[in-house]
């Protein structure tokens, strides 16, 4: 696995006719990951701090974690294969009967960025992934000045 890793941001996420368009990036390029409706929405309630009326399962998740005395310290986009994106989600926990632990799990990259973007936890790309993926700088611009997602290509 690479060692040098690229932080990006959540610049936008947008509805498609098939689910959620997730882009990602930083000054230099933007690339899109696609998820579906369900995550794309919690990812954009925790953008914009949209109260929602229940805990949804990125919450409880969340919750579970302070609970347990732990954080998300940080997700790694690591690798794709095929348009199918792999991340790992690193947790970094530390309470009262044990030292300071840090935990690395394999996570679907959509659960990743939701939970990064809940508990502000930087968004980090692999330099193979980064180097690999297409930039949409421009399809995002028009996308968001037309404020149709429908526009993307389909994967």
């Amino acid at each position: 696995m690479d060692k040098q890793v690229v932080e990006v941001e959540v610049k936008s996420v947008l509805a498609t006719s098939a689910g959620s368009a997730v882009f990602l990036g930083n000054d230099e390029k933007v690339f899109v990951i696609y998820v579906d409706h369900s995550v794309g929405s919690a990812i954009n309630m925790f953008l914009h701090g949209t109260p929602k009326p229940r805990p949804q399962t990125h919450d409880l998740f969340g919750d579970v974690l302070i609970a347990l005395g732990a954080k998300v310290e940080r997700i790694v986009i690591n690798d794709f294969t095929d348009t199918v994106y792999f991340a790992r989600l690193i947790i970094g926990a530390e309470n009262e009967v044990q030292a300071r632990k840090i935990v690395e799990i394999d996570a679907r990259p959509s659960d990743s960025i939701a939970l990064a973007v809940q508990a502000n936890a930087p968004i980090f790309v692999v330099e193979h992934v980064w180097e690999a993926v297409e930039d949409m700088s421009t399809v995002l611009k028009k996308m968001e000045e037309s404020g149709d997602g429908d526009d993307l290509p389909e994967v």
